[in-house]
């Protein structure tokens, strides 16, 4: 399983962004069995959950600072999970990683870097 993220970038605050994740490969038991995560890392913090869609596109959760600002869709049709973001703000500057998960298996991308500055 391949997972690649795109759609980063450098926006000033306020702005929006939408990142992708797109996933290919076998996945037992198909692509809508898999939780769908992004986390992000900031120079100097450590990875953080930010936002995960559970299988078959059940429970979303979101870390408490982008409630109400960034959504995780999903369309397995495309085998791909989105990040809207939207009212960016400089805290939310780090490299955001897609991850896709049934457990035990795990698959990282290798992240995408979001700026947000004036």
């Amino acid at each position: 399983v391949q997972v690649v993220e795109s759609g980063g970038g450098l926006v000033q605050p306020g702005g929006s962004l939408r990142l992708s994740c797109a996933a290919s490969g076998t996945f037992i038991g198909g692509f809508s069995s898999y939780a769908m995560s992004w986390y992000r890392q900031a120079p100097g913090k450590e990875r953080e959950l930010v936002a995960t869609i559970g299988s078959f596109g059940g429970n979303r959760n979101y870390v408490d600072s982008v409630k109400g600002r960034f959504t995780i869709p999903r369309d397995n049709a495309k085998f791909t999970v989105y990040l809207q973001m939207n009212n960016l703000k400089p805290d939310d500057t780090a490299v955001y990683y897609c991850n896709t998960e049934r457990k035990p298996l795990s698959y990282w991308g290798q992240g995408t870097q979001v700026t947000v500055s004036s």
